[in-house]
């Protein structure tokens, strides 16, 4: 992506902020011609040489921590969670806060999320370093399973969660909800924002027999025959009151998939989600597909093929598609 796409105009988003009403529509204009075709150690893990090198499989770089888990941890796949990044500080770009809606206050003293220069120690937690040299010194990055002893001796402020999809068992994701729950200031808060992977078209410009429209089936097929479900967005608000979290609170996004919509927030979202897409899609696929594909696992030859067949739907400007997103917050009982 280009310096210029990754810089969305600041006057086109605030003239545009104001009209967002929920409803995306496309612009009438189909021209698509803008779019350009220090380690950290943990305090609680000794990250080994063998963590950092991780394994190659089908061409990709894996983490060796967590058994079973489908994403990547290589260049191509730190692009796509920048560029994942960027989608939703510029659909929350009209917000006073652009990073999380919990009501924490102006003094928080520690949170656990990802990198970012908010005045409080953050620990950004992942099962692979990333490939940061330089961090605010307010910010500590740590490799860690949070399925296992949470070992923080100071409780938190807020708990972060973002782009977890098929990565725990249901069990699991109890567990890691209990934990976070256990581990919050009273009250203390809980965000996690998630992906509804079901690409959707509001005006019937996408052919029922496309691969985009059967998208959601063939992976959540995958996400149910590894025991991680996919569909974690429609379950994460019921999961956390379970733990015991209330006054729950949640917010949908309609995020369009390339740059059909007339506004130029939606524009711009489109236009990033569409390269998050086109970089992402054969780390989102390859694990899946060739351990839990039906009717048998794919081949990773197979898997390349389809991967450029979805592609080349993404970028037909004739196609006005998008999927949702969900953001759900909560709070620990004072």
């Amino acid at each position: 992506m280009s310096a210029t796409e990754n810089n969305s105009t600041a006057a086109s988003i605030a003239a545009d902020v104001n009209q967002l009403d929920g409803v995306i529509t496309a612009d009438t204009n189909d021209d698509d011609s803008s779019y350009e075709t220090d380690d950290t150690q943990s305090d609680t893990t000794s990250i080994a040489s063998s963590m950092y090198r991780g394994y190659i499989e089908n061409g990709r770089r894996y983490q060796t921590l967590r058994d079973q888990y489908w994403g990547p941890a290589d260049e191509l796949q730190f692009e796509t969670m920048e560029a994942g990044h960027l989608l939703y500080t510029i659909l929350d770009s009209g917000e006073e806060n652009q990073l999380f809606r919990s009501p924490i206050g102006d003094n928080p003293q520690m949170i656990i999320w990802i990198l970012t220069a908010y005045q409080a120690t953050i620990n950004g937690v992942d099962l692979y370093p990333p490939p940061a040299t330089w961090v605010p010194p307010n910010c500590i990055f740590e490799v860690d399973d949070v399925t296992r002893d949470w070992t923080w001796g100071t409780p938190f402020d807020l708990i972060h969660l973002r782009m977890m999809i098929a990565s725990f068992t249901p069990p699991e994701w109890d567990s890691v909800y209990t934990k976070a729950f256990n581990n919050l200031k009273p009250g203390g808060w809980i965000e996690q924002l998630e992906t509804d992977i079901r690409v959707q078209c509001s005006d019937d410009s996408l052919p029922e027999d496309s691969l985009l429209s059967g998208w959601a089936e063939t992976f959540f097929g995958c996400g149910d025959r590894a025991g991680r479900p996919l569909d974690i967005q429609s379950t994460m608000k019921a999961s956390m009151e379970k733990a015991g979290f209330v006054d729950v609170h949640e917010k949908v996004y309609q995020i369009p998939i390339g740059t059909w919509p007339k506004l130029n927030i939606y524009k711009d979202a489109g236009r990033v989600n569409r390269q998050q897409w086109k970089s992402g899609l054969d780390g989102w696929v390859l694990f899946l597909l060739t351990k839990f594909g039906a009717p048998t696992p794919w081949s990773p030859e197979e898997v390349l093929v389809y991967t450029a067949k979805v592609r080349a739907e993404l970028m037909n400007p004739k196609y006005h598609t998008y999927h949702h997103a969900r953001r759900v917050w909560a709070k620990k009982p004072e």
